[in-house]
């Protein structure tokens, strides 16, 4: 498989199934990852979960992945906090092509603001705890062994389009640094480029005029930081404003 259309129906039915299987609750979402990231979502159902639709573009996860910093982007049973105030249970799964290059990614998002909420009024109206002789028990028992503890990650943000992931990540990256713009040295907006490098924010078309006009420095200036980025970070990949990965 080059391309996620060489599989265009299994797909389709994929969707059919999983949406009339799991309902209205749940947004299924394929991205086609070889397409400008702008416009990635080839097929979306319950598209109102995320406010999203066909044509609108990926998540920061997606860019990472495509970037190269994250190698396996597959993540399963993740919770999501929505800007409009939804609680989602999420999984991501990565589509690769014969040679093992990402072209695509299928998403699930079941919101689960609603049983939250319900769970927690249970829990109130019931009044309810383990009983302390189930309590004992348990404390007697021979301890699980210690499973690892699986790897942090980024709230992962849903954009319409790439304009607001890009501000999304901007932001992120100002957190990162500590300081307003108007503060930083030479140094801190290394560090902010650094940040953004690694998010795959330069994936994004005319990032860059959008990066430098924000720092308040030159094109020729933020490339010479991106430069020095990618040769700290062995990435040797030159740097692309217009890449339409």
């Amino acid at each position: 498989m080059n391309t996620i259309y060489d599989n265009w129906s299994m797909w389709q039915k994929l969707l059919t199934m999983l949406e009339h299987q799991f309902g209205n609750k749940c947004e299924f979402i394929l991205h086609d990852l070889t397409k400008d990231y702008s416009h990635t979502i080839v097929d979306i159902r319950n598209g109102y979960i995320t406010n999203r639709k066909i044509g609108d573009c990926g998540s920061n996860l997606g860019l990472e992945v495509l970037r190269g910093t994250v190698e396996n982007g597959d993540r399963y049973n993740y919770i999501v906090n929505t800007r409009d105030g939804k609680l989602l249970r999420s999984s991501t799964m990565f589509i690769s092509d014969e040679n093992g290059k990402t072209i695509g990614s299928l998403c699930i998002n079941t919101d689960i603001t609603e049983t939250v909420r319900f769970e927690e009024y249970l829990r109130q109206y019931n009044q309810y705890s383990v009983p302390a002789a189930a309590q004992a028990a348990t404390a007697m028992a021979p301890a699980a062994p210690a499973q690892p503890e699986p790897p942090a990650h980024e709230p992962e943000f849903f954009a319409n389009d790439v304009s607001q992931l890009l501000d999304y990540l901007i932001a992120e990256a100002g957190k990162q640094v500590g300081k307003p713009v108007e503060q930083m040295h030479r140094e801190d907006k290394i560090k902010f480029v650094r940040y953004l490098d690694q998010k795959g924010a330069f994936l994004i078309t005319k990032a860059a005029e959008r990066i430098y006009e924000y720092l308040g420095v030159s094109r020729f200036t933020l490339y010479n930081y991106l430069d020095i980025v990618r040769k700290e970070t062995n990435a040797g990949a030159p740097p692309q404003e217009e890449s339409t990965s």
